[in-house]
């Protein structure tokens, strides 16, 4: 999972880029980059690090440019230590292209061997996305063959891309002295939209990346979709999916996305309340109400649902958990040991809301159990009588491979255990589990275009139709690698504009 962001103006584009990235920092917060062309060259920085830490005045100061992409990154391939993985990534023919990537390759293994063998191209990184990359820069080579570059040139390269290349892709590309390029892969997997202000236009991974930078949404790129911004800012689009489908990460709404947007015409927000409302159905037949003194949420994604949840059991709704705001997410963080000692140093009881009551957390999902485990263990230290688990989301039983750092099935607690089984690692007195078939319904009420979604961690029903175990084993040995010790020499690349 990444924050992607491109745009093209009529006015300096570094501050805005940033200011969007800051917006976005919760889809990444690894590494952050910005590229910006300015007379056919580009200018770009990246790091390591949060977007405040990466970007000083001098860095800003090093981006001139009407025309520019920005990424924060949060590693699912490759090594989460080397900067040079960091995005935007850079090739410089044809044309000279850079370009930001937000998903997962499924077979970037079998098409890095093409790459080299047949289109004589050279990946420098384990990143899919420098793959990605390649693949765009040889069929835009093979579609213009030395001629003027057109839009329509693009999309014929774009429409050649979708057949090479599996997986989920929201892509957003700049090609010097052109303009920008972006599409999104034919099942919609991951998010991707477009907003408008006086002389600019953004794309961007999130709808609140526009709103906050006072840019007014205007639509969703579609599965499949290309569109291009010419410098002049006119924009064109076109469809280059042979069978596009809707079928966006389910997982966005549950927990990924900010409240706050819009995505494929769903109020986050709304999910989210609405999985409250489905889940207090399921929380009636396991615990009776009456049995539970006070609801409290897991901070934060989970805060719709479980205020949405207590209302309709007619439950007092409390905050029983401080968060830390300058730790990082348990979730992104990688290694399991820094995740283990990480939970308390983020949260803190209120112990006042626990002492001699029945309490009922409610989390957006459990996934490797670790938190939770260590989180019902507060409470109980807290002074809690009975302590129960609800989570908004099905069992976590499957890897995912488009993107979420989870693809390990050993990681994931409820792999091959029953519920019961479950509730008892993370020691809880119930646990209550929203149903698949309730998730959906749940959030596909909002929009009747989507007739599915990919809920394939929950599910083990990948949309792409061409997932095996020996594709997730081969992703699984790809996964981020989390050994801080191990070497970076991959410093070919477009250098920083300050080194």
């Amino acid at each position: 999972m990444c924050g992607i962001v491109g745009v093209v103006s009529n006015a300096p584009v570094n501050q805005l880029l940033y200011d969007a990235l800051l917006l976005l920092q919760h889809r990444g917060q690894d590494a952050a980059g910005i590229v910006t062309q300015q007379e056919r060259k580009f200018f770009m920085h990246k790091a390591k690090g949060m977007v405040r830490d990466v970007f000083r005045t001098r860095n800003m100061r090093s981006l001139p440019g009407n025309c520019g992409l920005g990424q924060v990154r949060y590693p699912t391939a490759g090594n989460a230590f080397s900067e040079e993985e960091a995005q935007p990534f850079y090739v410089n023919a044809p044309f000279g292209i850079v370009l930001v990537h937000n998903g997962n390759l499924t077979n970037a293994h079998a098409l890095k061997a093409e790459l080299f063998s047949a289109d004589h191209r050279h990946i420098n990184t384990e990143s899919d996305s420098e793959v990605l990359l390649n693949v765009l820069a040889h069929e835009i080579g093979e579609t213009t063959r030395g001629m003027p570059l057109t839009p329509n040139d693009l999309f014929e390269a774009v429409r050649k891309v979708h057949r090479r290349v599996r997986g989920s892709y929201a892509v957003i590309a700049l090609i010097a002295g052109h303009g920008v390029l972006a599409f999104r892969d034919p099942f919609g997997i991951r998010p991707l939209c477009m907003g408008v202000a006086d002389g600019t236009v953004m794309l961007a991974s999130e709808s609140v990346a526009m709103e906050g930078t006072n840019h007014k949404f205007d639509r969703n790129i579609q599965p499949g979709e290309a569109v291009f911004i010419d410098l002049q800012g006119q924009v064109h689009a076109q469809q280059c999916a042979d069978h596009p489908v809707l079928n966006p990460c389910i997982f966005e709404f549950v927990y990924l996305a900010r409240p706050d947007s819009v995505m494929d015409n769903i109020s986050v927000y709304q999910a989210r309340l609405n999985l409250g409302e489905s889940l207090a159905k399921r929380v009636i037949s396991t615990v009776p109400p009456n049995e539970i003194d006070v609801v409290i949420p897991i901070p934060e994604s989970s805060r719709p649902s479980a205020a949405q949840l207590a209302q309709l059991l007619g439950l007092p709704y409390r905050e029983g958990f401080v968060k830390n705001r300058y730790v990082g997410r348990t979730f992104i963080m990688p290694g399991q040991s820094v995740r283990k000692k990480s939970v308390r140093q983020k949260l803190n009881v209120i112990a006042s809301e626990f002492k001699g009551r029945n309490v009922l957390l409610v989390d957006d999902s459990i996934v490797r159990g670790t938190t939770s485990k260590e989180i019902v263990q507060m409470a109980r230290d807290a002074g809690a009588n009975k302590v129960y688990m609800a989570s908004a989301a099905p069992p976590v039983r499957y890897p995912n491979v488009y993107g979420i750092d989870m693809p390990t099935s050993s990681e994931l607690v409820a792999h091959n255990r029953t519920v019961e089984q479950i509730r008892e690692i993370i020691g809880c007195d119930a646990l209550i589990y929203q149903d698949v078939d309730g998730m959906k319904k749940a959030i596909g009420s909002l929009n009747a275009n989507i007739k599915d979604f990919d809920a394939s961690c929950f599910d083990g029903i990948y949309v792409t139709g061409d997932i095996t175990l020996d594709d997730i084993e081969r992703l699984n040995a790809n996964r981020v690698q989390g050994d801080e010790t191990l070497e970076d020499n991959s410093r070919l690349a477009l250098p920083n504009h300050e080194d």
